[in-house]
């Protein structure tokens, strides 16, 4: 490692997106001061934590005893006092869920009650209170509203714990690839070699590829899903939103549908698709398309013949790539609009799935496992950007126990 670098620390933390910064920040407020975080990119916030929505979930759509669960309210409110003390803005817009026909309103109650059971705060409502509520909106007779749903600009909350984290002394290396680990504590990066007494990998989308040189979680993978995002025309009737319109979901797969989202900005996005793609940051075209790209091919050929719920998300999701099939899956949503209404939008993500090869199903939940002197952040997918506070005290609280 080059001199003015690190050669050695007592936490060493592998990626600096929110999971990660979050991590650093609980972990210096504990009293640590001997923290690094490898970033490969050269600042941090570049895939998943940049890119996202910065929708601040509530905690409707998961399973009692889930990790999400647990998590979704607690962190959403440590971000929220986060900003408040940080003086970045929070819009408190809520957000409804509706229902297309007569043939998911099962469905709507089946969250509406998933939604109490993790406490959050919602309401039924029908297609009168939600014309008052938000007039652009449409639903089949019944409709969800969560009150406590937010929007941040997830950017500025990345630069916002990038310079505190700085301040706290906590020493963070771009540009630094990890390569692999090595016997004795030690870990090869592009910079040279570091050495550590506790690991904490939170790589995101390559958090796999980490685990598995950890000799951790063999038996899963991430396969990345493109999100592809239009924008409603300024000036349109449907921009003028108060919040966000989401799908009634389907609940065998982890993703939520095409919505409208009111970002931290005021513009509003429709999308994402949920699209298999070639590459961990294969955001456009060619790019992000490596050697990799094989086994990824290869792993999704697998789901789609082993897993029906996987194969209806490959045979949907692809045409909505093209604008029309993606303006006429988000129309059913909405009293007004109309094609010229969808613009172009250069907003896109990557959502790292994991894989669970053993039975060949979508992992729905968050997973942490254990190694030796490590700990690994797997599936840190929505809601991981609401939940990373509250993942961070948790991460902190084990590692409190594991290291004692």
């Amino acid at each position: 490692m080059r001199s003015h670098e690190p050669q050695s620390t007592d936490i060493l933390i592998i990626g600096a997106g929110v999971v990660g910064l979050t991590i650093a920040r609980a972990l210096a407020l504990k009293g640590l001061n001997d923290i690094v975080v490898l970033e490969k990119e050269s600042q941090a916030g570049l895939h998943a934590s940049g890119r996202n929505s910065g929708v601040l979930h509530a905690g409707i759509y998961y399973h009692a005893d889930s990790l999400k669960a647990k998590y979704c309210r607690q962190g959403a409110s440590l971000m929220k006092d986060y900003c408040d003390l940080n003086g970045i803005p929070v819009a408190r817009c809520g957000k409804v869920i509706v229902a297309k026909n007569a043939g998911e309103l099962d469905t709507l109650h089946q969250l509406f009650k998933s939604a109490q059971a993790n406490g959050a705060h919602v309401t039924m409502i029908d297609e009168k209170d939600l014309e008052s509520i938000e007039p652009e909106a449409r639903t089949f007779e019944k409709a969800i509203i969560s009150h406590d749903t937010a929007v941040i600009d997830p950017k500025v909350i990345m630069q916002t714990l990038y310079q505190e984290l700085k301040r706290m002394g906590v020493r963070i290396i771009s540009q630094c690839q990890f390569i692999r680990c090595e016997k004795h504590r030690r870990v090869v990066t592009s910079k040279g070699v570091i050495t550590y007494r506790y690991c904490i990998n939170a790589a995101g989308a390559h958090a796999d590829v980490v685990a598995h040189a950890f000799d951790v979680g063999h038996e899963y993978t991430l396969l990345p899903f493109k999100g592809v995002y239009q924008q409603c025309r300024p000036g349109s009737r449907v921009s003028r939103i108060a919040g966000n319109i989401y799908p009634v979901p389907d609940l065998r797969n982890p993703f939520l549908g095409v919505h409208f989202t009111k970002s931290a900005s005021g513009a509003v996005y429709v999308g994402p698709t949920a699209i298999p793609c070639f590459g961990r940051e294969n955001y456009s075209g060619l790019k992000g398309i490596r050697l990799e790209s094989l086994s990824i091919m290869t792993g999704s050929m697998r789901l789609f013949l082993s897993n029906p719920k996987f194969r209806a998300v490959a045979m949907t999701e692809p045409k909505k790539y093209i604008p029309y099939f993606l303006y006429r899956d988000a129309k059913q949503l909405v009293q007004h609009l109309a094609f010229k209404d969808v613009v172009q939008s250069t907003k896109v993500g990557i959502r790292a799935q994991l894989v669970h090869w053993p039975t060949n199903e979508l992992v729905m939940d968050f997973l942490i496992k254990k190694g030796v002197d490590s700990l690994h952040i797997l599936n840190a997918i929505s809601p991981a950007w609401t939940c990373s506070m509250a993942i961070a005290e948790h991460i902190t609280n084990e590692l409190s126990t594991m290291t004692a």
